[in-house]
């Protein structure tokens, strides 16, 4: 596996050697102090660029940073319509377990760009072109304090989606329940990361998709979050429904609290209609 370093010096010696790169910027991971150090951090990098079809019409440059195993390019993908207007990207995994992220970006918005990522640090400016850019800080990723407004819709996303959940279970629809699942976690995930920031006065991150929850929870409290991923099994999942419930109910009591917020008052009746449908014998012709 080639070092940090030689793919540094690989990267910035493209750039370098190439007249239409005209500067480098990297976010992410490695420009974040925050984040432990391992092999698979990507080279989040930025070109910004003079012409970026001089790169997409020629798709063979590329491969002077390695061999590949596996690449998407976003842009070109009609599963993922494009969202970033004139760039293009190269997300790049190289068989020596390395891997690129890199993005083009036109000189045009290079300036737009160094405003919307507080991880971005410049590496290479050739024209002496770019904005002074304090020192990377991952401030862009902090929990941010909710509304009431918000912490009351994602209070009722919960309890609204948990019902299909039930009702998947019923039916002995289990991948409509999983998916189901999934949406009610998230609530819960995000009501964790308020109450995480709360307790930390709004001043760090989670972790993309609230990774770094386990060292920032309680131990039971990360324990009954891991009970809430049922494996598979009708029995399992009921149960992992009704962890997930009392989980989510004593963390909005909590923040609630912690926030002055009024608590969400449908939460009991939802919870009793879950238990009724659990206990309906599976030829009810009628839910009550």
């Amino acid at each position: 596996m080639r070092t940090a370093q030689q793919m540094m010096d690989l990267i910035l010696g493209v750039a370098g050697n190439d007249e239409r790169v005209r500067a480098v910027c990297m976010n992410g991971s490695r420009t974040n102090i925050n984040v432990k150090k391992d092999p698979f951090q990507d080279f989040d990098i930025v070109y910004i660029v003079t012409d970026i079809k001089a790169f997409t019409n020629n798709p063979h440059w590329i491969d002077i940073f390695g061999e590949r195993i596996i690449m998407q390019t976003p842009e070109d993908m009609v599963l993922f319509p494009p969202e970033l207007g004139g760039r293009y990207t190269y997300l790049m995994q190289f068989s020596d377990g390395n891997r690129i992220d890199l993005m083009l970006i036109p000189v045009e918005e290079q300036e737009a760009y160094c405003k919307e990522d507080s991880l971005t640090t410049i590496l290479l400016d050739k024209d002496d072109s770019l904005p002074k850019l304090p020192p990377p800080t991952d401030v862009n990723y902090w929990v941010q304090c909710p509304t009431e407004e918000h912490y009351k819709d994602c209070c009722n996303e919960f309890w609204w989606v948990s019902t299909y959940i039930a009702k998947g279970l019923w039916r002995k629809e289990m991948l409509y329940a999983q998916a189901h699942f999934n949406n009610t976690r998230e609530m819960l995930i995000q009501m964790l990361s308020w109450q995480v920031g709360v307790q930390t006065d709004f001043s760090r991150s989670v972790g993309k998709n609230g990774k770094d929850l386990e060292y920032l929870l309680s131990k039971e409290v990360w324990e009954k979050l891991l009970a809430t991923y049922n494996n598979a099994s009708y029995d399992s999942a009921w149960q992992a429904l009704f962890t997930m419930c009392e989980l989510f109910q004593s963390t909005t009591t909590n923040v609630a609290s912690m926030l002055s917020f009024q608590g969400y008052g449908e939460s009991a009746k939802v919870l009793n209609y879950l238990k009724h449908i659990q206990k309906l014998p599976s030829d009810a012709k009628i839910i009550f």
